[in-house]
């Protein structure tokens, strides 16, 4: 794998750090490193730690959505005095559109970025993932909420291979569809831990709190996804991902719990071979492959130790306790805006559950009362996808109050 140069989108976030992690750590035999970090983008939420990032890094620009440049200018000023970096001081982009610009920072200069990782989360990463597919980049997409809501706009404006799946489940299934033909492919199947309610039904939901829900048993990831892998609203946001990424009929495509979380997704052929990817439950391998893609990262993360002995078991879904992937099919299945409104929905809900005011089991019933009262727009576009993700949240928001 030749050298690459690689801006990080998201920086702060959980997957913005672990590829910090693996970049720091991905060097050639002969002691150089395989990456150099361009530049970096964040939300603001911690400027501490973007400084920080920055300095360790010597990312030659730095966006941030919030208006505090000058504090982030004094921030890493201090800090790069504090470890004897002298002389550095990287150009700062601020406000709304900061990680966009970031997205294609130098794009066609001595510096242009061979791969973006976009680690935001959220449908906000939707206008990152365009600037950064506008530049010809390599898009190592951790948000997969910008393909979901921004379906055939984003597909339409990647180039064949530029778009490199980083969650897990997809990274798999990537690495598996390597082994066949597209005609060869039967089934497609998503592995699901489970999140931390595995087995309740769902009168045994009704009370859960905020905290019981931030508690996975096996993935450290934000409030935002943690919660929607609880809800298993993320294993339904997965399921409309794979179906785009990969052109398989959602028909073909079946979530399955698995709570080792081991194997990370499955790909049945024709023949009734199932090839599956295995390795321990860490982010850092499908960061890495992103990163590097095709190739491979040595040393990325542990591999399994086959030496001990270990037991995987596999479940059906309980849709009845969690109709949530269902009831993304049926986004999926409406197309147009219905997917955006979906997500939309989803992120006002879990927002209500953590500040207390709404049940656990509201959130999916929420999705699907605004998701049931949502004409979609005839034509996906920017404006159509941006007005059914306002619609979607005033409407939830409208559910919410009427029922206080």
């Amino acid at each position: 794998m030749q050298h690459r140069k690689v801006i990080i989108l998201g920086s702060t976030g959980s997957v913005g750090t672990q590829a910090i992690d693996v970049l720091a750590r991905a060097v050639k035999p002969d002691g150089t490193p395989r990456f150099t970090v361009t530049a970096l983008s964040a939300g603001g939420g911690n400027l501490e730690l973007l400084a920080e990032q920055a300095v360790e890094t010597r990312a030659l620009a730095i966006g941030i959505a919030s208006d505090d440049a000058a504090a982030l200018r004094t921030l890493i000023a201090s800090r790069a005095a504090a470890v004897g970096v002298h002389g550095y001081a990287p150009e700062i982009v601020s406000g709304p559109t900061a990680s966009s610009v970031i997205a294609a920072w130098d794009a066609y200069g001595p510096d242009a970025a061979d791969v973006v990782l976009n680690g935001i989360t959220g449908s906000i990463g939707l206008a990152p993932t365009l600037s950064v597919l506008g530049t010809g980049a390599i898009l190592a997409l951790a948000n997969k909420e910008s393909l979901i809501v921004g379906g055939q706009l984003v597909k339409d404006a990647a180039s064949p291979g530029q778009l490199v799946p980083v969650d897990s489940e997809h990274s798999a299934l990537a690495q598996a569809l390597r082994c066949g033909t597209a005609a060869e492919v039967h089934k497609l199947v998503i592995t699901a831990s489970g999140g931390p309610f595995r087995g309740r039904s769902r009168n045994e939901l009704a009370g859960v709190t905020p905290a019981q829900a931030l508690k996975h048993p096996t993935w450290s990831m934000g409030p935002m996804v943690t919660t929607n892998s609880a809800t298993l609203v993320n294993k339904g946001l997965e399921v409309i991902e794979a179906h785009l990424l990969f052109d398989v009929p959602l028909e073909k495509i079946e979530a399955v719990v698995h709570p080792q979380s081991v194997v990370h997704s499955m790909v049945e052929f024709t023949d009734g071979s199932t090839l599956a990817q295995c390795s321990p439950p860490d982010m850092r391998l499908p960061i890495a492959l992103g990163l590097g893609w095709p190739d491979r990262v040595p040393g990325a993360v542990q591999a399994c130790d086959w030496t001990k002995a270990a037991t995987w078991t596999f479940e059906p879904l309980d849709n009845v306790a969690f109709p949530a992937v269902e009831l993304a099919k049926e986004a999926a299945r409406r197309g147009s805006t219905c997917p955006a409104v979906y997500n939309a929905a989803n992120e006002e809900a879990v927002h209500a559950f953590h500040a207390g005011k709404m049940s656990f089991l509201g959130i999916v019933d929420t999705i699907a009362e605004v998701l049931s009262e949502h004409a979609p727009d005839s034509e996906l576009t920017i404006g159509s996808v941006l007005d059914a993700e306002a619609w979607a949240r005033t409407r939830a928001n409208e559910l919410l109050a009427a029922k206080r």
